[in-house]
């Protein structure tokens, strides 16, 4: 039983709440034989969900089964108790490759899934992907990778102005795999049609497609108007400068808004060079940047550092933040009546924080991952 701490449901928040742990689940009532642990002064959130995550700890998504769990440990001990492992352009059978293996842990309950990155993308705003792999989403060659992951895969990515891109949103949505709109060259009006076609997440919103402008506002208004569309964000502050976060929360609203990191390896170490697929890349001072052409590769980012940021500089409630980095990647995922929320008969996972929102513990079904040292 953990008590006195202010506890973030989604009713509100509880001041000196407390929230009741038995086995993996969250309990209703505490055990008669509870352990009290005093945790006052604190703040209690679900445990984070990412849904846009490349790797950490030096290791990569698209590496062994080894270099996997590294990484989902990595962002575990930020508090990111949910993950999904995003691969990045490369080789098509080595995409397939990687699906099987991906889904052999997502089956074992390591990562909640896959999302392909690519290779469907524009080569007008491929970012930090290499050109000479991008291809047309043929819907072919989309279901390929779809039936690799054996029903692991979350989400693709993919620029649906292509040729063959509307029928892979459409694909996608019949198949139940989220169609994000990103690293796209699309207009305003070829996004509406996107959106109509099944498409129902923004791939990193303002990054990797066209600037809003008042005579062509391109995808970026597109997809902060309409309601069936999460817009995922990166808040590190390099991705996003402060007003372009507010323009998002200000149009789409808390409920719409899924913070991820769109980590690289270099997340949880330090500086240095790192390879992203096939691509190198030099971080500096926590920046990550393709060695040619220095376009912005992935971040460092971790989601305790993204919620400090969010309610300490960007000024969000800390119901938002928790919304941004909980609840909506959770609904997105089909898993909110098992994470994202902290309700009886949930997963125990959850992320103490102190009052100046530093990490201080995090819970994952039941069993600490990182054990407060309290008083």
């Amino acid at each position: 039983m953990l008590t006195g701490a202010n506890v973030v449901l989604p009713t509100g928040t509880v001041k000196n709440g407390q929230v009741a742990v038995d086995g993996k689940r969250i309990a209703g009532t505490a055990p008669a034989d509870a352990q009290l642990i005093d945790v006052t002064g604190h703040w209690l959130v679900p445990g984070f969900v990412d849904i846009h995550n490349h790797g950490g700890g030096g290791a990569s998504f698209s590496g062994t089964a080894e270099q996997i769990l590294t990484a989902v440990h990595t962002h575990r001990v930020h508090g990111t108790t949910t993950l999904v492992a995003s691969t990045v352009t490369d080789e098509m059978d080595l995409l397939v490759r990687q699906a099987g293996l991906l889904s052999e842990l997502a089956e074992q309950g390591d990562i909640a899934g896959i999302h392909f990155e690519g290779p469907f993308i524009s080569p007008c705003r491929k970012g930090a992907h290499s050109e000479k792999l991008l291809r047309d989403p043929d819907p072919a060659e989309v279901r390929k990778l779809i039936d690799a992951a054996r029903g692991k895969a979350k989400m693709v990515t993919l620029a649906a102005e292509l040729p063959g891109g509307l029928d892979s949103v459409r694909l996608l949505a019949e198949h139940g795999v989220i169609a994000a709109i990103g690293h796209t060259d699309a207009t305003y009006e070829q996004t509406v049609e996107a959106i109509d076609a099944g498409a129902t997440v923004a791939t990193h919103l303002f990054n990797a497609m066209p600037a809003l402008n008042h005579r062509a506002p391109g995808p970026i208004a597109a997809l902060l108007e309409d309601e069936r569309v999460t817009v995922e964000l990166i808040n590190d502050g390099v991705h996003l400068h402060p007003a372009a976060l507010e323009l998002a929360f200000h149009r789409a609203g808390a409920s719409r808004v899924a913070f991820i990191t769109d980590a690289m390896d270099a997340a949880g170490t330090g500086d240095g060079r790192y390879l992203l697929g096939p691509l190198e890349v030099e971080v500096s001072e926590g920046v990550a940047r393709l060695v040619e052409g220095g376009s912005i590769a992935g971040s460092t980012l971790t989601l305790d550092r993204a919620f400090r940021r969010a309610v300490t500089i960007d000024r969000l409630s800390v119901e938002d933040a928790v919304e941004a980095l909980s609840a909506n990647p959770a609904r997105l995922l089909g898993l909110f009546d098992r994470v994202g929320s902290l309700e009886p008969g949930k997963d125990a996972d959850l992320v103490l924080l102190d009052a100046d929102f530093e990490l201080k513990g995090v819970m994952r079904q039941g069993e600490w991952v990182v054990a407060p040292q309290l008083p």
